[in-house]
């Protein structure tokens, strides 16, 4: 079977919900490659807000964002995710139409420095407070890598705990079926 991309599965699924205006967040700044492109969607009038915990992560992601003419849309929080609904403002929940999650440890960076399962899913509670009717959480996780298994076992059972009538929940793999795969979960907000 064909390998598939999750990340530009991700970001087709956020092309197709994301317009200008709208308010974005990077849950896991990384390198900043999907900050970048939530501001490329948002336009001048729209705004991304991005997290991480790495001061290797926000320095990259502003460096990616010194070569554009796009970091007045951005707001880089040097914290931790599960602190999403604290430190965006208030008037926007309820109003985020596109969270991006990409799990693990940081690209080039620091491997014993990972995501960890607690957060994360604190992240998804607020992440499911804050989202937007017709709003679409993405969540790439990767089981291969000491304490992946784990954490992704986690989302997968919190994404089954969500209210169906509430939210609906797809789960993509990179290749076939199989435990050891990375995937992606595709959150979208009905109502």
């Amino acid at each position: 079977m064909k390998r598939i991309s999750l990340v530009n599965t991700a970001h087709d699924l956020i092309r197709d919900i994301l317009r200008p205006g709208d308010i974005a967040i990077d849950a896991t700044l990384g390198n900043g490659h999907d900050t970048l492109f939530l501001a490329e969607q948002v336009g001048p009038s729209g705004h991304v807000y991005g997290f991480d915990i790495q001061q290797a992560a926000i320095d990259s992601t502003r460096e990616k964002f010194r070569q554009t003419l796009l970091s007045e849309r951005l707001t880089l929080l040097h914290a931790s995710h599960a602190e999403m609904s604290g430190k965006i403002p208030a008037f926007h929940h309820g109003k985020i139409r596109a969270i991006m999650f990409n799990l693990g440890y940081l690209p080039g960076g620091d491997k014993s420095i990972i995501t960890l399962t607690d957060t994360t899913l604190s992240a998804l509670t607020a992440a499911s407070r804050i989202l937007a009717v017709d709003g679409i959480v993405t969540l790439l996780a990767y089981p291969g890598h000491q304490g992946g298994d784990s954490e992704t076992g986690q989302v997968k059972n919190w994404c089954e705990q969500l209210n169906k009538e509430q939210f609906a929940v797809d789960t993509i793999y990179s290749v076939e079926h199989k435990d050891s795969a990375p995937r992606l979960f595709v959150i979208r907000k009905q109502r």
